[in-house]
């Protein structure tokens, strides 16, 4: 426990260690510093605790007392210094620049030999408590100023364009490994104590020309050359004017300190060499040019150039116009201009300047009337003789220069886009920009579709910066594609958003302005053909998968690629997964993954969303099924949808899509590992005494699928097929066969899982019947998402024969052989004897089987008709056949089989097995003590002679004749009948009308009558 302790009190000190711990660094040592020279000793302070400003205290312990401490310098007390420092510390000899709060620089500006020592930096506690180190140390050493450079004092006197050599001495005797450089300067006339640089041979022995000499050295015309050891030779190629002056060399001597850096220890100047250069005239030639022919308004440069004089002469230029002198600039660049055009220039009209040594610019920013003329450039070449003083070598004039004012004529535009090739749905910017002077411009875009002739107005923007956009519109949305804008006062910018294929064809850009006093506007054209590519055109979807054939319960992936030519473009797309399961004729959607992220899922094959994971990144989608079933056995494909980029905004439709091709997947089950024991038993056993027979499991399939066992029995007469005693299903679930279903064979036969790989099957009270082979099957399943059963593999064990030793009691069935024959519809009897009468303890039991088929196979199989038990209850096997079936016992040892209305069916092989039963034990249970089967006996049916009734039944066309001809009668005759009805009544109805008219020709005639006997009368 207490090594415990120790070793965490010492993590904790060295954690606190590596937190807050205070160190000071001092510069490096040892230090080599010439006498007479500046020294600099840098020193910091980290890990401390209090204010970010710390004091430093500086001390030396020299080398004849090298442990008394001499206090030098201090941050904190201005009385710190011993008294042979205080002097050169008040007269700021030696102080402290502090450069952080924590970082400082000693500094001596003259070191003297006794300065040679240890030196000891020291920082004053603010910490809580001491932790750390306060004080660093280095060693200086100050060694004598031994270097030396020399060159002879001296005047020369050149001309222009003569060589110069020059060669200078430099030496040093210092002891130390130092490295030399030497710079040579000139020391121009007037140019105050400024050198200037001219070459320089560094400590890495690299050749630097100074700014002013870049050029010449380039050319070859200065070299510095060392010679042995110690000379260094300067060569001037062609003398300058400008290289007239002082010339001497600087020798430096460097000592490189242990942390590898190079510090200056000495330096020593040469006495200088006067230089005296005699300027050589040259002729030369002066020429105006011009840019353009102004106009009107139009600004206007002249340039006057001197042509032919090499060098850099000094040079002054003076400008005329119509041979009055305008301006003039002297060779030190001071601008004279006369009182006219000393206005314009204050006010911005007119700059004069020099463009170079050798050029002149006149410029004139809105020309006029009065700046029509011929104008002409003298130019001056001078020499400074002293101080103030030029001696003009040479004057030279140029041609004069004819300037008129030009017609205003319409200006050139220009017609640029970003890509003359856009895809799709990408921005389409163009830009047109018009040359010429500033001015009010109006700009209209028009359009000439592929396939047409006639333009098409785009948009436009006038004068005062009005934007007006076309009335006709490929499509809605399209006024908000486009936009105009104006860069600066010469360049329009049009910008199509999201291009359509519509887009394409040739863009002309039209400039027009009004001059000014002009009376039509000036109008200039530039065109542009521009192509919007479809997306559709390289767009190719393929879909993949490397396990087209899974496993069940195994894990498939499919990937959708998506190929186009505009993949940088980086698109926003959805893709939809789609599938169509096998059997089936449409597709269904799976899952569908937006453009914006968002994931909708299909809502028929709602059991897959749990087990599918989807992944997406630029142009690639991955579906991922787990847990494979057989319903996932089918067709996939995905569908593609390209989007706009700004369609996260506008909620548009999709620009153009694509689908897959198709991708069969089929799900098969794995393989199986399932072994069952084989190996083939006896049991010879007392008859009513319990077995078990075993069904083991070699092997079996990875992840415990679930199991069924199903138990199987024959007997041991010949040609017995096997019967199911019962089962057990995967989930636990018991079912016996369908000869098992009584409660005595349920309550006798049961099956126990011992284990995960042993089953046993319980057999309670043997009994004789009980004789025969026994083997069970081993079934693996496995439970599909859908909570479907799916059944693997099936294993069938060895056989294990049951056997009873012998009680002495044997029964005997006569085995006489039989065939007969029945009629149909007609009545079969069958008997079963035994051929001794047994034992007087003794039961008997019978069992007829038949089996249809003259010979019996497993194919036909055999049924069980009737048991007589030894009870003399009845049971059958079919409860239908009740009715049909007569079995009794004639006397105690002959058995009755009878059959009322025979069938055609009923043809077949009969047999009967009888069983003898015997009292076993106080509770005088009843056992099975053996068991004979009869003979097969044989029965054909035969069918019975036809009469006049079941001739007809058996002739289809006859009884049909029979049926309908009665029924076309009865039709015919009814129809007969409502005809006679018919008739009759409209006949009587006939007859009711003649004898209204002639009653009523009765009545009339015998009211004329009357009329005529009346007259007659009056007559009378």
């Amino acid at each position: 426990m207490a090594c415990i302790l120790c070793v965490a009190s010492l993590f904790l000190s060295l954690t606190k260690l590596s937190i807050s711990q205070r160190e000071v660094k001092i510069q490096e040592g040892p230090l080599y510093r010439a006498k007479g020279y500046p020294v600099s000793i840098s020193c910091n302070v980290s890990g401390h605790q209090g204010p970010s400003t710390q004091d430093f205290q500086w001390s030396i312990y020299l080398p004849s007392t090298p442990t008394k401490e001499v206090q030098i310098i201090s941050t904190k007390d201005a009385g710190f210094s011993y008294a042979m420092y205080a002097r050169r510390v008040q007269s700021k000899e030696i102080y402290i620049e502090r450069l952080q709060g924590d970082s400082v620089l000693l500094h001596f500006s003259k070191l003297q030999m006794k300065d040679a020592g240890e030196y000891e930096c020291h920082t004053p506690n603010t910490d809580g408590k001491y932790f750390g180190s306060y004080s660093a140390r280095t060693n200086l050493t100050v060694i004598p100023d031994t270097l030396s450079a020399t060159m002879p004092s001296q005047t020369l006197s050149k001309k222009e364009g003569e060589p110069l050599e020059l060669t200078c001495e430099a030496t040093t005797a210092t002891v130390q490994h130092t490295h030399l450089s030497l710079t040579w300067y000139l020391m121009q006339e007037g140019g105050g104590s400024q050198a200037t640089e001219i070459i320089s041979l560094s400590r890495d022995f690299v050749l630097t020309p100074g700014s002013s000499y870049a050029d010449r050295f380039v050319a070859g015309d200065i070299r510095l050359n060392k010679l042995g050891a110690t000379l260094f030779k300067l060569s001037v190629g062609r003398l300058q004017p400008s290289d007239q002056g002082q010339v001497f060399c600087e020798a430096t001597e460097w000592i490189q300190d242990p942390d590898e850096t190079w510090t200056l220890i000495t330096r020593k100047k040469t006495d200088q060499t006067a230089l005296r250069i005699q300027p050589a005239a040259r002729d030369f030639e002066v020429s105006i040019t011009a840019s353009t022919s102004p106009g009107e308004g139009k600004p206007l440069e002249l340039v006057c150039l001197v042509v032919g004089r090499d060098g850099d002469p000094q040079l002054q230029g003076t400008w005329f116009l119509n041979g009055k002198e305008i301006a003039q600039i002297d060779a030190g660049g001071v601008l004279n201009l006369k009182r006219d055009y000393r206005d314009r220039a204050s006010q911005g009209q007119l700059q004069v300047s020099k463009l170079s040594a050798q050029t002149f610019s006149l410029k004139i920013f809105s020309m006029g009337p009065e700046d029509i003329g011929a104008y002409g450039c003298e130019v001056a070449e001078l020499v400074r003789t002293q101080p103030g003083s030029w001696q003009v070598l040479q004057r030279k004039h140029s041609p004069g220069y004819q300037v008129q004012l030009r017609e205003p004529a319409a200006r050139s535009v220009a017609v640029s886009a970003e890509q003359c090739a856009v895809w799709e749905g990408e921005t389409l910017t163009l830009l047109c920009t018009a040359a010429g002077d500033a001015s009010a411009l109006s700009v209209s875009w028009w359009l000439t579709p592929q396939d047409q002739t006639t333009p098409v107005f785009v948009a436009g923007m006038g004068q005062d910066g009005t934007v007006q956009l076309g009335v006709s519109s490929p499509g809605p949305g399209y006024h908000g594609n486009r936009r105009l804008e104006k860069v600066d006062w010469a360049t329009v910018r049009l910008e199509i958003a999201s291009a359509m294929v519509t887009d394409s064809g040739a863009y002309e850009c039209r400039v027009s302005e009004r001059p000014q006093n002009q009376a039509k506007d000036l109008q200039s054209t530039q065109k542009i053909s521009v192509t919007v590519k479809p997306l559709k055109s390289s767009l190719r979807v393929n879909l993949m998968s490397r396990q087209p054939q899974v496993m069940l319960a195994h894990t498939f992936d499919l990937s959708c690629i998506v190929r186009a030519n505009y993949s940088d473009l980086k698109l926003p797309f959805s893709v939809t997964w789609q599938f169509q399961p096998a059997g089936s004729g449409a597709f269904h959607q799976l899952v569908r993954i937006a453009h914006n992220g968002t994931v909708e899922w299909g809502d028929i094959f709602s059991q897959l969303h749990r087990k599918t994971k989807v992944s997406q990144s630029f142009f690639h989608s991955q579906l991922q099924i787990h847990d494979a079933a057989m319903e996932e056995t089918g067709v996939y494909q995905c569908k593609v949808e390209i989007y706009d980029r700004n369609s996260m905004c506008t909620r548009g439709p999709a620009r153009v899509s694509a689908t897959s091709n198709l991708v069969m997947i089929s799900v098969t089950f794995p393989e199986s590992k399932l072994r069952v024991n084989s190996s083939s038993w006896v049991q010879e056993l007392s008859i009513g005494s319990s077995t078990q027979i075993e069904c083991a499991i070699l092997s079996r399939s990875a992840g415990t699928l679930p199991l069924s066992i199903i138990w199987y029995f024959s007997s041991i007469s010949a040609n017995a097929s096997y019967l199911k005693i019962l089962e057990m299903d995967q989930t636990n679930v018991v079912k016996y066969g369908d000869e098992f279903q009584t409660p005595r064979s349920k309550q006798k036969f049961y099956s126990e899982k011992v284990s995960q790989d042993l089953f046993l099957l319980n057999i309670l009270s043997v009994e004789d019947s009980d004789q025969g082979h026994y083997h069970c099957a081993i079934e693996e399943w496995l439970l599909s998402t859908n909570g479907s059963w799916q059944k693997l593999e099936r294993k069938t064990s060895g056989l294990t024969e049951l056997k009873l030793r012998p009680t002495g009691s044997r029964v005997h069935v006569s085995k006489v052989s039989w065939t007969g024959n029945a009629t149909e519809y007609g009545e079969a009897g069958f008997s079963c004897s035994l051929d001794s009468s047994g034992s007087t303890a003794s039961l008997y039991s019978v069992t007829w089987y038949q089996s249809r088929g003259i010979i019996a196979t497993a194919a036909t199989g055999s049924q069980m008709l009737v048991h007589l038990q030894y009870d003399g209850l009845l049971q059958y096997g079919q409860e239908g056949s009740r009715r049909l079936l007569h079995c009794y016992r004639s006397s105690p040892t002959d058995f009755i089989l009878k059959l009322h209305r025979v069938e055609m069916e009923d043809a077949g092989m009969y047999w009967c097995r009888v069983a003898e039963w015997q009292q076993h034990g106080h509770r005088g249970k009843w056992i099975n003590q053996a068991s004979d089967e009869s003979q097969r006996m044989v029965l054909r049916v035969l069918h019975s002679e036809p009469t006049f009734s079941s001739r007809i039944c058996s002739s289809g066309p006859l009884l049909h004749f029979l049926i309908v001809c009665p029924f076309i009668m009865l039709l015919l005759l009814f129809t007969s009948f409502f005809c006679l009805y018919w008739k009759a009544r409209k006949l009587s109805q006939l007859s009711l009308s003649a004898k209204k008219e002639k009653a009523l020709w009765v009545g009339m005639r015998r009211t004329s009558l009357r009329k005529d006997a009346a007259e007659e009368g009056e007559g009378y």
